[in-house]
């Protein structure tokens, strides 16, 4: 597995710059052969003008037979081409080197000149076995009638070795070439493949729950953003633990005391001798010690519910106005027994809205609850409902300790429980804040420590039809 990231860089470097080199170097030897071929047929087209403008100033009052009899070498002076001068059937009649041809001579250039048309030839000459080039013009008297042809023929040995030397310089440099691109590709795979391998080494240590930050320095790119997003991961996730930690912790103190007030009643009840007033005091505290027993199992089941995404409304239109005032009357006696003043300023007129009702008591519950729990005796609080731009606002405020601005960042999250923090499981506010958002509404906290703390909900108002 080691290093396999970087063999495909190298390679997939490697395949692209190889494959352009060759592209390349294919289009240069075109090129290349083009340059040096178009010098060779230039030359012979330069050499042959040359030698017709001769002819057409002394020899064009003279016949074929002529010319060849008074072995002129006038026309084919200057050049170092093969010359031949050939009848109207392609026939060679006289050859510049002596070459022997007994088949006349049917190339494109001897063709295209007896359609008096210019074309050049390359191909193989039978006589000497080389690759040549051709070129015929007609020959064309003072009377204007061709009497023959003249035709230079060029080896191209001379053009083909030079376009074997670029070859060879071609390819050396494009192995030199190749050469620095596999250097430069591996020591590029490897300043990526190294902070990867760090990553994984440090993704490694986490699957361990080795969460200790990495302090080493990082470049700023991608690569480096996620080294910081898995230190920030790990932050949460040892913040998370440490949370989970304190949760179990404290509720296992939290169900271990109502469990041992229980017990404890229960063996006293047992063994009194039925004192109707030590009966009533034993019941009460059971009683109460069972509730608080009931209400962290539903704070668990519905915070399980929540987790799995299994935490539905049971939809219905209700009178959310009277549900608050219900609700209200319900927490006074609590309030009043703890020696709070609990003042209310409540909406009578009827709201309907849709929504679950029993899950609204249970946020208005929660809210209320913690509002009397963080109340100092002789303190107060106050509930207040009214409606406005299509939304139902309740504010439940209070005179108590109120929490400090950390805790204020914290307290809606899932097992927090602040230093002053009288909750049973962390579970509460971060239920009524999720039952607030799947009705579509709002849970805001204000608070100063040691002023007191404002909750303000907000539901929107709907109608039958509309989708809460």
């Amino acid at each position: 597995m080691k290093n396999r990231i970087g063999k495909r860089l190298v390679k997939s470097y490697l395949i692209i710059i190889v494959t352009t080199i060759i592209i390349v170097d294919i289009f240069l030897l075109i090129g290349f052969k083009k340059f040096y071929y178009k010098n060779v047929e230039n030359e012979l087209k330069n050499r042959l003008k040359f030698s017709i403008s001769i002819y057409n100033r002394n020899f064009s009052e003279n016949s074929l037979n002529d010319i060849i009899l008074d072995d002129n070498d006038l026309l084919w002076t200057y050049t170092r081409a093969q010359v031949q001068i050939l009848d109207l059937k392609g026939y060679v009649l006289l050859d510049s080197i002596g070459a022997i041809y007994k088949d006349p001579i049917a190339t494109d250039d001897f063709l295209a000149a007896k359609e008096n048309s210019s074309r050049v030839w390359t191909g193989i000459d039978n006589k000497t076995s080389a690759q040549v080039m051709a070129l015929t013009s007609p020959l064309i008297n003072s009377k204007g009638e061709t009497i023959g042809y003249l035709r230079f023929i060029s080896s191209l040995n001379e053009a083909n070795k030079s376009i074997i030397k670029t070859v060879l310089s071609l390819i050396i440099f494009s192995i030199i070439l190749t050469i620095i691109t596999a250097i430069v590709s591996i020591i590029l795979s490897k300043s990526i493949v190294k902070p990867i391998g760090r990553l994984t080494q440090m993704a490694k240590r986490m699957s361990n729950s080795q969460y200790e930050k990495s302090e080493e320095s990082w470049e700023d790119d991608e690569i480096g953003e996620l080294a910081k997003a898995l230190n920030v991961m790990a932050d949460e996730i040892v913040k998370k633990d440490k949370i989970k930690n304190d949760f179990i912790s404290s509720i296992s103190h939290e169900l271990r005391t109502p469990l041992t007030s229980i017990k404890g009643w229960a063996v006293v009840l047992r063994d009194s001798k039925s004192e109707e007033e030590l009966m009533d005091e034993g019941l009460t505290i059971i009683e109460n010690e069972s509730d608080r027993l009931s209400k962290m199992v539903e704070e668990l089941l519905d915070f399980s519910r929540y987790i799995s995404g299994r935490m539905t409304l049971d939809l219905e239109l209700f009178d959310i106005s009277q549900t608050v005032n219900d609700v209200a009357k319900q927490m006074k006696p609590r309030a009043n027994s703890n020696g709070i003043d609990f003042q209310t300023e409540l909406m009578e007129e009827p709201i309907l809205t849709i929504g679950d009702e029993n899950r609204i008591k249970q946020l208005l519950i929660n809210i209320i609850d913690n509002a009397i729990k963080f109340t100092f005796e002789k303190g107060w609080v106050k509930v207040q409902s009214r409606s406005e731009n299509n939304k139902f606002l309740v504010l439940v405020s209070d005179n108590g300790c109120g929490m400090s601005k950390k805790d204020l960042q914290h307290v809606k999250e899932k097992f927090y429980k602040g230093k002053h923090s009288k909750s049973h499981s962390g579970l509460g506010l971060s239920i009524s804040d999720e039952i607030a958002k799947m009705h579509g509404g709002n849970l805001e906290i204000f608070s100063e420590e040691n002023i007191g703390t404002t909750v303000e909900l907000q539901i929107p108002i709907k109608g039958e039809g509309e989708s809460a």
